[in-house]
């Protein structure tokens, strides 16, 4: 039973997410009278940049909108010029796409899972804490984001801003001698997820569940993540250029960013969302990792996004060296990069690690982009976040306000939320 307590939360700002952000809980004779996440960074206007820019350079311009997601970014810019040019990229291509969105995947989910939550979980400030008290996990921690690193390097050209991926294919191609060196890596990477796979098995993650819409690109043969059409938990399928109907955006008094919502007052994307949508189409092993972690659809606990990201680093992995297998096999080739121009308005979506992402542009006749538009995962979680933050509060009110402090703190984090590629320590304040 809910205490009739005051409770006052104003956090400033939040510690291990990516950006500036406050939660703000007030609580009167034990009735919540607000729960929000107040978004205060400063808007960066990369829309306005592109105005006016020649649209071959929209993928380096967004690129640099995140330093985690910018092969995401890229790869959905890429999306919406080949949509506005009509060009249909070769299977190669599309294959060193897939294999390169493995590595971004990879890369952010390991600093999420092991550098962000995972000292809520040990009782740890920081990830610098567990140096002393778990330094072999550390150290995989390390090798496993090297290694992803790496294999985006050896795609992308190098390990943030990615400038080998193109509109119609590659301006480099990795050697057979590349590949083989990276498999044997990634086979090797195997005794390290399964060790991380016991680590999690061993923590508590708290019980919470809302339901709420989860939203995702998807196919109907694959794990989505550089194409597919838009579908929902609550029955909805859309084609990528009606993603408006999605996302609906909204401003808000308390926040620099704006809400989403789409059947409901709001929607969740990322690891969860497309576990959720696309769990039937993960591999064998993954799945077998998602049912000895307690993960089964539809789940609604949000605490479980880093035990979904855990799945997909697992599927991830094992895609990666099927992918370099068939390279092995078949060899890479160069191929034309020739892209004949034309005016038009083009779509791209991508299923960046922290969820789904859209851009689109309009060209004009001179070959320059007139209007833009951009729309971050983050943005789309952060009503549902907030609705997260209200369900939760009631739940925890007999708890010291400590508790319930780093609660909170964990949910937001459990999104891991990409506010902007920054982090910040924390000072919490308490007002009776």
């Amino acid at each position: 039973m809910a205490t009739k307590r005051d409770l006052n939360i104003n956090v400033h700002h939040m510690t291990r997410v990516e950006g500036h952000g406050n939660i703000v809980v007030d609580v009167k004779n034990g009735e919540l009278k607000k729960a929000e996440l107040e978004i205060v960074e400063s808007p960066r206007f990369f829309e306005s940049f592109l105005r006016g820019r020649p649209w071959d350079e929209a993928p380096y311009i967004t690129s640099r909108i995140c330093g985690i997601c910018a092969v995401g970014h890229a790869q959905a810019s890429i999306n919406a010029l080949e949509d506005a040019l009509g060009v249909v990229p070769s299977e190669q291509t599309i294959k060193l796409r897939k294999l390169l969105f493995n590595a971004e995947t990879m890369q952010s989910h390991w600093l999420h899972v092991f550098f962000l939550a995972a000292p809520d979980f040990f009782g740890a400030g920081s990830a610098l804490e567990l140096v002393g008290d778990k330094p072999e996990v550390v150290k995989m921690a390390l090798r496993l984001k090297k290694l992803a690193n790496d294999l985006g390097d050896m795609i992308a050209g190098r390990k943030v801003h990615p400038i080998a991926m193109k509109v119609n294919g590659f301006s480099i191609l990795p050697s057979p001698q590349q590949l083989r060196d990276m498999r044997e890596r990634l086979v090797a990477a195997r005794e390290d997820m399964a060790t991380t796979v016991d680590l999690l098995k061993t923590i508590e993650i708290p019980d919470f569940a809302r339901e709420t819409e989860y939203v995702a690109l998807a196919l109907d043969d694959e794990y989505a993540w550089i194409s597919g059409d838009i579908r929902t938990t609550d029955g909805f399928h859309y084609d990528v250029h009606d993603y408006l109907k999605v996302t609906n955006e909204r401003a808000v008094a308390h926040s620099t960013a704006k809400h989403c919502a789409h059947n409901r007052d709001s929607y969740m994307v990322g690891a969860l969302a497309r576990y959720n949508v696309n769990h039937e189409h993960l591999r064998p092993e993954a799945a077998e990792v998602a049912a000895a972690l307690g993960l089964s659809p539809i789940c609604t606990n949000p605490f479980m996004n880093s035990v979904a990201q855990v799945v997909e680093g697992v599927h991830c992995l094992e895609d990666s060296i099927d992918l370099i297998d068939q390279f092995l096999r078949d060899g890479l080739e160069e191929e034309p990069r020739d892209v004949s121009f034309r005016p038009g308005v083009g779509v791209g979506a991508a299923e960046v690690p922290r969820g789904i992402l859209f851009h689109e542009y309009e060209i004009d006749d001179t070959g320059h982009i007139t209007r833009a538009n951009c729309i971050i995962p983050t943005g789309q979680n952060l009503a549902n976040i907030e609705l997260d933050l209200r369900a939760l509060v009631p739940q925890v009110m007999d708890r010291d306000k400590e508790e319930i402090t780093l609660l909170l703190e964990m949910l937001v984090r459990a999104y891991d939320p990409c506010i902007s590629c920054s982090t910040h320590l924390l000072n919490v304040e308490f007002v009776d």
